[in-house]
């Protein structure tokens, strides 16, 4: 038997029970995939991640989901480096992760009470465009509560990301599981993700978007906040001049009763994107010792 320290963290939120939450697996390089997944749906969290060393950053991070590792995810990063902070890992405000989608730069601001991490997602891959009624039957909606071509976007993960009408659209969504399952069966081997489904309206004062992913069964139904996502919409609202100011307020989970919430900033003019800063905060809800 051997022995693991792990942390679960909410991620995107700065008290208990806000947020995404995410369990954090320490010098778990001996771990197998078909482990790691079980891992995760022991928890029954979206995802989990599994630290070990790198030859090339700082640490190394894997991510996964109860079926299967993916190459990057952003709220288990916030939470990823929040637990190193919690276990005094770090030896400086900056470090790097090795990921599957690359080395991801990451600042700590340490200028408030709660520390903010800021990482830094690659420039993104603009993908298809892809067919608005397609979309909007997988969401049981109408194709003019669409408001912008729906496209793949990646920053690193890839999502369709979809522009909603309004909020009483994107409450009004309801996954039809089917045609869901044949959009992701071709989108497989680009490690395609569920539709991003987001308004151009916060949910509180401070937001200026307000989002939701809802998930393939079986499983979490809706994933409270999705960090990779968020630097996907960044990337398409900048680069097709839907927002203003490429600083802004992503918002997420508050129908959940777990709001989560990003300060997010696009780098580079619309047309050049050079990557997508995404801050949140974190809580360390609880750590322990995992036992395989």
């Amino acid at each position: 038997m051997t022995a693991y320290q792990i942390d679960w963290v909410d991620a995107f939120c700065d008290v208990p029970f806000g947020g995404n939450g995410c369990a954090v697996v320490h010098d778990a390089g001996d771990l197998s995939a078909d482990v790691c997944m079980k891992f995760v749906q022991e928890t029954s969290l979206v995802e989990c991640t599994f630290l070990e060393p790198s030859l090339n950053a700082d640490f190394k991070v894997r991510y996964f989901l109860a079926s299967k590792e993916i190459p990057f995810a952003g709220h288990p990063t916030i939470a990823t480096v929040m637990s190193l902070l919690h276990r005094d890992k770090l030896q400086s405000d900056t470090l790097t992760l090795e990921t599957g989608a690359g080395v991801v730069h990451v600042e700590i601001d340490t200028a408030f009470d709660r520390p903010r991490i800021i990482m830094t997602q690659i420039a993104p891959v603009f993908g298809a465009e892809l067919d608005v009624a397609m979309i909007a039957k997988i969401g049981n909606i109408s194709p003019q509560d669409i408001i912008a071509p729906p496209q793949v976007v990646s920053t690193g993960l890839p999502f369709t990301i979809v522009i909603l009408r309004d909020h009483d659209v994107l409450r009004s969504l309801r996954l039809d599981h089917a045609l869901l399952d044949k959009y992701l069966d071709a989108g497989a081997k680009l490690n395609l993700m569920e539709p991003f489904w987001a308004t151009l309206e916060g949910a509180s004062e401070i937001g200026d978007t307000f989002s939701r992913l809802l998930l393939k069964q079986p499983g979490p139904v809706e994933d409270p906040f999705t960090g990779s996502a968020t630097g996907a919409l960044a990337s398409y609202l900048w680069s097709r001049d839907l927002i203003e100011d490429r600083n802004f307020i992503a918002e997420q989970g508050h129908w959940l009763g777990r709001p989560g919430m990003a300060q997010v900033q696009v780098l580079g003019p619309q047309k050049a994107i050079s990557g997508v800063r995404v801050a949140g905060s974190a809580h360390v809800l609880m750590s322990g010792t995992l036992y395989l």
